[in-house]
Formats: structure tokens, C-alpha cells, sequence
């Protein structure tokens, strides 16, 4: 990330200043990834579902310190996600829970995503989820769907409001 120089001529360049803008965009993501994952403790909280799912800080971490790259694209975080979280729902139903068939829907997500494109890491993981946790039939569309989908619409945003924030979606190589 970069922060953009502003300096006048009366403000001296001193060493806080220079790393006030180094670590200013490190800072305000810091702030965003908790807005988001305070919100989905909120949920968790108020509704006693299952909404505050570890790959999310992982989604969240990529978002904000690897947006170039493929795996931080749109389609690769939402589809990724979802389709992970689909093939772990998909395959606790058809096979039963556990770890044998967690390990089967994260070898199953990792094959899948490669194939259609759309690889993202936290979606194998979130393949793992449903045979490992239950969290019900409707967790892809319930919950993973509207986090990517919101995690991705906000970091298109920050990118384009925010002065120093990385851009988001990064232009392909």
C-alpha cells in the first residue's frame, strides 16, 4: 500500500510524519477488517447463528494486502467462497459429517475452483466448514454470498474513495 505524500512547504518531512504514511493505510484497513468482523460477532450474537466463520479474516487479510493478485479477484472471492461452502453443504449431505468427509470437500473445492476459475483459498477452507460444524443447509446463500458480496463491494469502495488504499479490483496483468 501506498500513502500519498501530502506535505506543504511549512510542514517539515520528519520521521513521524514518513511513517504516519507508511503505516496510515495499514491502519484504516485494521479498521474496516474489524467493522466487518465485529458485525458478523454482532450477528452471531444476536441472531445465534453461525456468522463469524474464520476464512472470512482470511477473505478480509487478502482483500487488503494482496489485491493484485488473482486469487483477490471478485469473481475468485465470491464464486470461490460460495462454491466452497456449496461442495462442503453438498457433500455433508450426500456422505455425513466428520473429518473424513471434510478432508473429501477440501480436496473436492480445491480441484473445483481451479477448474472454473475461481480459486480463493478461504473457500477450500470453507469447504471444510459444513462437514466439520453443520451449520445448515442454507450457510452458502445465507451467509457466506452476502459477506463476499459485501466484503468486495466495500474494498471497490475504500479503493475509490480512500487516498492511499490499494486499487481494488487491480487491473489484470
Amino acid at each position: 500500500m501506498k500513502w500519498p505524500r501530502l506535505t506543504s512547504a511549512e510542514e517539515p518531512d520528519n520521521a513521524v510524519s514518513r511513517l504516519w504514511r507508511r503505516i496510515a493505510p495499514t491502519a484504516l484497513g485494521s479498521v474496516w477488517m474489524a467493522v466487518l468482523l465485529f458485525a458478523l460477532a454482532w450477528l452471531d450474537r444476536r441472531h445465534g447463528g453461525i456468522f463469524l466463520v474464520p476464512p472470512f479474516a482470511a477473505t478480509t487479510s487478502i482483500l487488503l494486502y494482496l489485491p493484485q493478485v488473482a486469487i483477490a479477484r471478485p469473481l475468485a472471492v465470491v464464486v470461490g467462497c460460495t462454491l466452497g461452502a456449496v461442495i462442503g453443504t453438498v457433500l455433508s449431505l450426500l456422505i455425513g459429517f466428520g473429518p473424513d468427509v471434510a478432508v473429501l470437500a477440501a480436496l473436492v473445492a480445491l480441484t473445483t475452483l481451479h477448474l472454473v476459475r475461481a480459486y480463493h483459498p478461504p473457500g477450500v477452507a470453507l469447504a471444510m466448514y459444513a462437514p466439520l460444524l453443520h451449520p445448515g443447509l442454507c450457510f452458502p446463500v445465507e451467509i457466506v454470498l452476502p459477506f463476499t458480496l459485501f466484503a468486495v463491494i466495500s474494498a471497490t469502495m475504500m479503493s475509490r474513495l480512500l487516498p492511499g488504499w490499494p486499487q481494488y479490483p487491480s487491473p489484470p496483468a
